[in-house]
């Protein structure tokens, strides 16, 4: 039988409670925009790779809003999110260039 996790002990005090119901919100926000994320930056490459110009430069567009509020927030890192954005810049940059 495989080995379960011990059972978490429920906090005692009030504040303690309220912290995890509050930890519980924050943990799915966190999820969301940190998937959000994800899947804007991998929309951006599927275009680039298919080597649609304009779907690449609507898609890159659409991501610097949410890396941006994603370095914001916290989620990661401020310079993660410049540095994916950098990086998307110069594919879609590229894309444009090429003939």
């Amino acid at each position: 039988m495989a080995s379960a996790k011990p059972k978490k002990k429920n906090p005692r005090l009030a504040s303690g409670r309220k912290r995890v119901r509050q930890d519980l919100v924050i943990n799915a926000a966190n999820t969301s925009l940190r998937s959000k994320y994800r899947t804007a930056v991998k929309n951006v490459e599927k275009a680039a790779a298919a080597g649609d110009k304009t779907k690449a430069a609507e898609a890159f567009a659409k991501a610097q809003s949410v890396l941006d509020t994603v370095a914001d927030k916290g989620i990661f890192h401020k310079n993660k999110a410049a540095r994916d954005k950098s990086r998307l810049a110069a594919r879609v940059k590229a894309l444009a260039l090429a003939k």
